[in-house]
């Protein structure tokens, strides 16, 4: 039997009600705070989870070989370190720094831009370093959302999209990609959405969109590009393009930028995490109007203290790099695609051609209900962990993803390993 008043036990569980945020167990006495409504639906991450179960594997002395992680093992540019450690071992270098990072920076990311995309910024009032471009989706959403507004998020498409609308308090609305549409959207799906709300006078604000798609590697579309920009100007949303994967197996990196207009609709986050070999370096770049860096700028002002100035003056070195720099990396991940579509094909997977970015994605045979079971399977027998396709929504249900971000060697003892069950 249960009480209704306060501080006396509930029917539906053993703790005693407080007027504040704490919650007191009767049986151990302890008393924690009770976590806000906007974690509600907000699950750990999936990596994070499977991390710590890889971890008590390698413990128990298993040695998983691990090719679902898209953290790039390859050193930067030894120069970018050099400057790095120049710069750190200066005694004036290690105050809060500005907030919209050093002017060199900024400068450097809009050459960067009108280099190998072809798009003019304007460093001053256009360009906003970020720690990670991973913040920067979380910044966009808390500055543009309200309780209640709806933002698209691609299916299959990155998580992360999908948490930070919701801890905005906004509610996500999938549009699915499928390999039918060569993973685009289908706009004339996308209208029916923006219609059936507009009939229950709600507002879509914000639309994610992803190319080379990720977890798919499908590569840019001018013309869809196009689309998208069009269809932003027609219903009033937000286009943000999330660019990390532009130069990995891809001979064209594209900016939805290029396109003519779209600044009036569109940002765009970018990083060095992978094409400069800079994950763990936290260093991120979003492009837009001067009135999206500002309204931005007002909220991610309030989350940090800039980003270390030995770190920005190594990302400009970082961001000067030539042809050259692309080539040889490209040369090394596309020795790696190789084994991992060898792996694929000996788990009777399918892999679609011209994937650009650090994954490859293929479909399952027909001895698996899901992703998660190939997974699993291999996981259990193999002690090799491959990404499940269902963490980035329905319709990746029927498929896998492989990080090219291990050596030939880790490849080599993966299908070996496979080979033996």
């Amino acid at each position: 039997m249960g009480f209704t008043e306060k501080g006396k036990r509930s029917e539906q569980n053993d703790i005693i009600m407080t007027n504040g945020p704490l919650n007191t167990d009767i049986q151990t006495g302890k008393t924690e705070s009770s976590v806000s409504a906007r974690l509600s639906g907000i699950g750990e991450y999936y990596f994070s989870k499977k991390l710590r179960e890889i971890e008590e594997l390698n413990k128990a002395g298993k040695r998983v070989i691990n090719l679902g992680i898209g953290s790039p093992d390859l050193p930067p540019h030894p120069d970018v370190i050099k400057m790095l450690q120049q710069e750190s071992a200066k005694p004036n270098t290690h105050a809060y720094q500005g907030y919209k990072g050093i002017a060199p920076l900024r400068e450097a990311m809009a050459a960067w831009y009108r280099q190998w995309y072809g798009v003019t910024l304007d460093p001053a009032t256009e360009v906003l370093p970020l720690m990670g471009s991973k913040e920067g989706i979380m910044h966009i959403c808390m500055t543009y959302i309200d309780q209640g507004d709806y933002a698209l998020i691609p299916d299959p498409g990155y998580p992360t999209y999908q948490s930070a609308v919701s801890l905005a308090g906004g509610i996500p609305l999938t549009y699915e990609l499928t390999r039918e549409h060569d993973w685009f959207p289908d706009f004339n799906e996308l209208d029916q959405k923006i219609a059936d709300l507009r009939k229950q006078h709600k507002k879509v604000k914000l639309m994610w969109v992803n190319y080379p798609h990720m977890p798919t590697g499908q590569q840019a579309s001018l013309e869809v590009f196009e689309m998208l920009i069009r269809f932003g100007k027609t219903n009033g949303i937000l286009i943000c393009h999330d660019n990390p994967y532009s130069f990995i197996l891809n001979d064209k990196p594209l900016s939805i930028l290029s396109v003519k207009g779209a600044l009036e609709t569109a940002l765009e986050l970018n990083s060095l995490s992978k094409a400069q070999n800079m994950a763990g370096w936290r260093v991120g770049m979003m492009m837009g109007s001067k009135n999206i860096i500002e309204n931005v700028l007002r909220f991610k002002s309030n989350m940090d203290s800039g980003m270390f100035q030995p770190i920005q003056k190594a990302a400009i070195v970082a961001l000067s790099l030539g042809a050259e720099w692309y080539d040889h990396l490209n040369k090394t991940y596309r020795e790696r695609r190789k084994k991992a579509i060898q792996l694929l094909i000996q788990l009777k997977c399918t892999i679609t051609d011209k994937q650009a970015g650090l994954f490859i994605w293929a479909a399952i045979s027909d001895r698996y209900q899901t992703g998660y079971e190939l997974s699993d399977d291999i996981l259990s027998k193999c002690k090799v962990f491959i990404t499940p396709g269902g963490i980035f929504g329905k319709q990746g249900n029927g498929y896998v993803r492989v990080s090219l971000c291990s050596p030939v060697e880790q490849f080599d003892e993966a299908i070996n390993r496979i080979g033996v069950d």
